[in-house]
């Protein structure tokens, strides 16, 4: 079947490897090779680069890609609308999610999910924010985690909690004793802040109150900024969400003006029936819990 080969196009993109495609989808790797070259061979262009390191889109692969994810997200659609017809919740829902959330709300969310819907899985991409907005709008996952607003008017959003942002500080810095922190000290400090695609909530405070810092270090994990603090690297910013568990020798400032992030739910216009439960259940898992 064609929609088989597109699944296993999707699949070998995914993880850029046909042997992992192979493990995941129950075939041999042959028949991962005949589907890709079945496909090549019907469309008449290349679809995928292979080499030692792995396979690489081609670029007429990746024109083609977007619209083989649309077309196996409806058949989803299809598939999970028809089992609902005849009386079976069934399904996958692939979330994106940043790590904060993929540590502190998601395990409690698929339990409580799963406690009611054995029969539909739920897979997790986690990413930043820009990472997890191109998935959605790439059809790559159904729904994701986001700080909002979406930088996206394509995608519809749902609102489900302000997550405070706060500074921390070392223990050995004379501002630790302080209970909130003015923009004009943040200027004067040496800065860790998040690399690019997970520093949208830092940046947009900054441009907000006009805060001219000065960057130092920039660093992806917010363990390792944590880490970098603790050892009076430099202060950063971070949301109390991320914070949350952390066992580091650091101070938390409240800022001179209260800020937060907004955490919410996106998705693209059209959703299956198994992701609409999955929303519906995280929200109420929200409203009873956080």
């Amino acid at each position: 079947m064609t929609i088989s080969r597109y699944e296993v196009f999707a699949k070998v993109v995914e993880l850029k490897s046909f042997s992992k495609a192979a493990v995941m989808l129950n075939l041999t790797q042959p028949g991962i090779s005949h589907a890709i070259n079945s496909l090549e061979s019907e469309w008449g262009i290349p679809l995928i680069l292979r080499s030692r390191s792995g396979v690489e889109l081609t670029a007429d692969g990746a024109r083609i890609l977007k619209h083989v994810r649309e077309l196996l997200r409806i058949n989803e659609e299809i598939n999970q609308e028809v089992s609902a017809i005849n009386g079976l919740e069934v399904g996958t829902v692939k979330v994106g999610t940043f790590s904060s959330v993929a540590a502190q709300w998601l395990p409690n969310i698929i339990t409580f999910f799963q406690n009611d819907n054995p029969k539909i899985e739920v897979e997790i991409f986690q990413g930043d924010y820009k990472s997890i907005e191109n998935w959605l709008l790439d059809n790559v996952i159904d729904c994701g985690f986001l700080a909002l607003p979406s930088s996206s008017n394509s995608l519809k959003s749902i609102p489900l909690k302000k997550d405070p942002m706060v500074c921390i500080v070392s223990k050995q810095n004379p501002l630790h004793k302080q209970k909130r922190i003015m923009f004009h000290q943040i200027e004067k400090e040496s800065f860790i802040i998040p690399r690019e695609g997970g520093n949208i909530d830092v940046t947009r405070i900054f441009k907000k109150y006009n805060v001219k810092p000065k960057i130092k270090y920039e660093l992806f994990d917010d363990n390792a900024i944590a880490s970098m603090v603790e050892n009076n690297h430099g202060i950063s910013i971070l949301s109390e969400m991320t914070l949350r568990g952390f066992s580091n020798n650091v101070s938390i400032l409240s800022l001179e003006e209260d800020s937060f992030r907004l955490i919410g739910l996106a998705t693209s216009q059209s959703i299956s029936p198994a992701t609409e439960k999955f929303i519906q259940y995280v929200k109420s898992w929200v409203d009873q819990f956080c």
